[in-house]
């Protein structure tokens, strides 16, 4: 009868346990997730002026670009001039701010054009992206 019960209880050391494992796993997975930030790109490479007052704005929620051809990019997808407004009004929630990325090589009225369209929607908080350089 003793042999029986040291039989049983060697099998049953012999099993890992996972659930402390799996626990562990599940909250890295949840910090991950929380700590991500979810900032829509605006879907086209820009090469930005550089500015040696430029400083980060981590509230950006929407990236609005222009290319050097005149073309307006909002959220991966080409957008008229006239309606980027609308657009990003509509991406952008509550005190969210808006960051445009303006290339080097894009004229200065269609820069402000944009502005003035995201402003008349509604979004108060507008800023232009640039390169920390120099001074």
């Amino acid at each position: 009868m003793r042999r029986r019960r040291l039989g049983a209880d060697s099998d049953e050391s012999g099993e890992v346990n996972l659930t402390p494992m799996l626990d562990v796993v599940f909250i890295m997975l949840i910090f991950f997730i929380v700590t991500t930030s979810f900032i829509k790109e605006s879907g086209v490479e820009i090469d930005r002026p550089e500015s040696s007052d430029a400083s980060p704005r981590p509230d950006a929620q929407v990236m609005v670009a222009i290319t050097p051809e005149g073309a307006v990019w909002v959220d991966g997808e080409a957008v008229d001039a006239h309606r980027v407004g609308g657009r990003v009004a509509d991406l952008v929630s509550g005190d969210g701010g808006v960051v445009i990325q303006a290339d080097r090589d894009a004229t200065t009225g269609l820069l402000i054009e944009v502005m003035d369209r995201i402003r008349e929607a509604g979004v108060e908080q507008v800023a232009v992206a640039a390169n920390r350089g120099t001074p």
